[in-house]
């Protein structure tokens, strides 16, 4: 099993040490444009082999996608991140024409592999994806629903006094500090609704620090966080790669679920050896169909700024 990372950036790090770490795959190319940046990235990860007791091989690649032949999995961070103050949509002049020319090498070089898209603006990231290459849908994945669902789970832990382990909640929607839809109706410790646990206002606030979690980090790093996502997109590769058939929120070509279509937007799918295997759909309340709606129409707003890289 081959897992190209593009990017290898504190984020893109991160994802090719926690697939290493997991020791499913056989081999990870990690690829950037600075020279030598990857090739050194592979060398520090490869001197933890013995310590860590992994046998994943770490290559590193300057811009050479002829490495990243063969590849099953790709996962595209490529692109600026997010600085104090930024949002992730005013990203998306800058990362469009990146991410492009990277899923196009990619998919030239390995015809079926699956994307994972973790460029900012992740959602409108993928949408472009998909329109710029025609790869099949079940194909192309966007991360952050993983990423912002572990966000709500550490933020409902913290707010019940309990380990993580015994909670199980899931965002929806947009992966931005307006568009989630932090499913606390839902969300359960060992089973049992949180709301039996925690008053509306413990919820609302929970609701609210899970929405600006990114932001949250942005400020207090200068930078975007990169652990996290790292494990998301490990938990989201491994699931893949073991066909798993496991559950995880994430941002998918909609073709009439939830009422929309022609949009990405983070859903529950089920993960297995083709990537997306089935979309599943939450029945939603009314306040929950409305705020979905509000994501994905503020969503649609953002993909009309890629009218100019996708002519």
């Amino acid at each position: 099993m081959k897992v190209t990372v593009v990017g290898a950036g504190a984020v893109g790090a991160s994802c090719a040490e926690y697939i290493a770490i997991k020791n499913f795959a056989s081999e990870v190319v990690l690829v950037d444009i600075k020279e030598n940046f990857a090739e050194g990235k592979a060398m520090d990860l490869m001197q933890c082999a013995s310590l860590n007791g992994f046998d994943t091989k770490i290559t590193g690649s300057t811009n050479d996608y002829t490495k990243t032949a063969g590849s099953h999995i790709a996962v595209i961070t490529s692109g600026i991140p997010r600085k104090p103050g930024m949002t992730r949509e005013e990203l998306i002049g800058i990362n469009a024409g990146i991410v492009r020319s990277v899923a196009e090498n990619l998919i030239k070089h390995s015809p079926n592999v699956i994307l994972i898209v973790v460029s900012n603006p992740m959602d409108t990231m993928t949408y472009l994806v998909h329109k710029a290459t025609n790869h099949p849908a079940n194909k192309i994945i966007g991360m952050g629903g993983a990423l912002d669902s572990a966000r709500f789970n550490y933020r409902l832990s913290e707010a019940l006094g309990c380990p993580a382990s015994d909670v199980d909640g899931m965002v929806i929607a947009a992966h931005s500090d307006t568009g989630m839809l932090p499913l606390t109706r839902l969300a359960t410790r060992r089973g049992v609704p949180v709301s039996q646990f925690l008053a509306t206002d413990a919820l609302d606030k929970v609701s609210h620090e899970t929405k600006v979690g990114g932001a949250t980090l942005t400020a207090f790093l200068g930078t975007s966080a990169w652990y996290a996502p790292g494990a998301a997109v490990s938990q989201i590769v491994q699931a893949i790669a073991c066909d798993q058939k496991k559950m995880v929120p994430c941002s998918v070509m909609l073709n009439g679920e939830y009422g929309q279509k022609d949009i990405c937007l983070g859903t529950p799918v089920i993960l297995g050896k083709n990537g997306i295997e089935k979309i599943v759909e939450v029945e939603l309340n009314d306040a929950e169909k409305a705020k979905f709606k509000e994501s994905a129409d503020a969503v649609r707003v953002v993909n009309g700024d890629l009218a100019a890289v996708l002519a």
